[in-house]
């Protein structure tokens, strides 16, 4: 499916990347599988609810709930970006033991109103974790 945008002069926190860059193309699909993230064989999240997310001139990136991670292992960065076209992400660290992973995890926890789609979904540095994606 793709983003609709928002009707002109209603929206609350419209994304100014879509404003000055209309032709800006970011798909999000839901992943028909099961996601696993792993580091050093330890699973860090599973979910069913992944999405897939497909934006011009990067790589694809698979986004899974929150809710799906197991959130005692990671421990949030003071790390920011910002994305003129989803807005502020949020970092997290993933710690394992003695391992520390840092900004592996990502959020944009108050997307803009175009990538609503986004909240409450993490993402995964895939050069940081073993990132395995299963078709049903």
């Amino acid at each position: 499916m793709s983003i609709q945008r928002p009707i002109a002069g209603i929206e609350a926190n419209p994304a100014p990347g879509f404003q000055s860059h209309p032709e800006h193309t970011i798909t999000v699909s839901p992943f028909n599988g099961e996601v696993t993230v792993e580091f050093d064989g330890k699973r860090i999240a599973q979910s069913t609810k992944a999405v897939e997310l497909y934006e011009a001139n990067h790589a694809p990136a698979i986004y899974l709930p929150m809710g799906d991670v197991d959130q005692a292992l990671l421990r949030h960065s003071s790390h920011t970006t910002h994305c003129p076209f989803k807005g502020d992400a949020s970092y997290w660290d993933i710690v394992i033991g003695d391992h520390e992973i840092d900004n592996a995890v990502w959020a944009y926890e108050t997307p803009y109103d175009e990538m609503l789609e986004l909240a409450g979904l993490v993402a995964f540095y895939p050069n940081k974790v073993k990132i395995t994606a299963s078709p049903a």
